[in-house]
């Protein structure tokens, strides 16, 4: 595919690496001399300096053949405004970094398709909806659902005394109809199991279940289910703000801003039900005069992510029931993980997973890249002439780190086995790692 970034930000720089390495002919747009140059000599990639908004800096980049246009700079207006130039300049779809909420009502789609946007993306809000997420339910360290919540998949950090442990997996497996375990995350490594495998102390493990076997999962994992009512975040960015309005009102929620201008800012914004407490949340006597061990989950949402590790290491002492921490730099989240504390965000990963579902040739409704586990997950929903519907699944010759979880059949979760047909119409729940959707693509068009 021909591809245009534009914008050699946080989110514009980790497309450019990873799509880089899927053999696509990418050229990054940007003004940051710099970060070009960077770019320019460690991926396979061209760069362009210019600005995004200049009409014949994008004619220059390639809109009039670019498969695929992404404007992902800090500013709004421009992401929109340099859309709108692409389209009409050629480029065939197109999608629009945003921070206002509003544009993401589904009243407003077909508005901004009218104008030649064909997605927005607001990684802020899709981060706030995985945190509130999982203060719904903080047992689990992942939870994504699919086809409506026919289909799940859980990623549950596994303790000594679960009774999943160091029993063959096959014991468990006994009915297929419930669920089944899709991978392991373990010492570095992601395992995709068979029914000989056995689950070790500090295994990260992604089950691929039907709701109805929720609260099973979460009894042979040892986890005990408790409830969040208090949270403190720490550090009042846009993430912060959009957890406070999607939190229902039975939350009490406290805001730890160090900064005053910031502060009076987040007032105006945050939710009822939140308090903004001007400090600095690294400071522990502070943190304890707010009451810490009175708080269930700290949120550490900074734009520091060693003050984020840190604090929510400190939090986990104190005895918190959650901690989650935003982790933008990439190099530290194989370390938040060796130190296990807790959930990590990373905004520039939720949006990658968000554009590269748009980049897919099947019928892709949603893609979600597992920060633990260097691995993906994707929703493919079987077209009449799919491969996979050609055969049962044992005699497809799948590659052997691909593992398909389950499907949604006539609005019927099921799981998927060897003697398993797929079928027209069918939503597939499939697991692989890291950039290898591609390959399995070809079997789902």
């Amino acid at each position: 595919m021909n591809i245009i970034i534009a914008g050699a930000g946080e989110v514009g720089t980790h497309l450019a690496k990873m799509l880089s390495q899927e053999n696509h002919n990418i050229v990054v747009l940007d003004t940051n001399e710099d970060v070009l140059n960077y770019l320019d000599n460690n991926y396979d990639l061209m760069v362009l300096k210019g600005s995004p908004t200049s009409i014949q800096k994008i004619k220059e980049a390639g809109a009039s053949t670019a498969d695929l246009f992404i404007a992902v700079t800090p500013e709004e207006s421009r992401n929109l405004t340099a859309c709108i130039l692409a389209t009409k300049l050629g480029a065939r779809k197109t999608v629009a970094r945003i921070d206002n909420p509003e544009y993401m009502l589904d009243h407003h789609k077909a508005f901004f398709e009218q104008l030649g946007i064909d997605s927005l993306i607001y990684p802020e809000l899709l981060a706030a909806k995985e945190i509130v997420n999982s203060l719904r339910r903080p047992w689990a360290r992942q939870w994504f659902e699919f086809c409506g919540g026919k289909m799940l998949l859980i990623g549950i950090k596994i303790r000594i005394g679960a009774i999943i442990l160091d029993k063959p997996l096959s014991v468990f497996f006994q009915d297929e109809n419930k669920f089944r375990i899709a991978a392991i995350k373990r010492q570095g490594k992601t395992l995709i199991p068979s029914g000989n495998d056995h689950v070790l102390p500090g295994d990260l493990v992604y089950f691929i279940t039907l709701p109805e076997s929720i609260e099973q999962i979460r009894i042979i994992s040892g986890k005990i289910n408790v409830s969040i009512h208090n949270v403190m975040i720490m550090g009042g960015s846009r993430i912060a703000v959009k957890t406070t309005q999607l939190l229902p009102e039975t939350f009490k929620v406290k805001i730890l801003e160090i900064n005053r201008e910031r502060a009076e800012w987040l007032m105006e914004r945050v939710s009822a039900q939140t308090m903004v407490i001007l400090g600095d949340g690294r400071d522990m006597d502070f943190v304890e005069s707010e009451g810490i061990e009175n708080t269930d989950a700290f949120i550490a949402l900074t734009g520091n992510a060693e003050a984020n590790i840190l604090s929510c290491l400190v939090a986990k002492e104190t005895g918190v029931k959650r901690s989650i921490a935003e982790v933008e730099n990439m190099d530290y989240i194989p370390l938040a993980d060796n130190l296990d504390i807790g959930m990590i965000i990373n905004k520039k990963i939720i949006a990658a997973s968000h554009i590269y579902q748009m980049m897919l040739d099947a019928d892709v409704s949603n893609v979600k890249s597992l920060t633990f586990a260097d691995a993906e997950v994707a929703e493919f929903k079987v077209t009449k002439h799919a491969k996979v519907c050609k055969k049962k699944i044992k005699d497809l010759n799948l590659p052997s780190n691909i593992s398909l979880g389950g499907l949604v059949r006539n609005r019927k979760g099921m799981m998927i086995y060897g003697d398993t047909q797929i079928e027209e119409g069918d939503h597939v729940v499939v697991f692989c790692p890291n950039n290898s959707i591609k390959r399995i693509e070809k079997f789902f068009s």
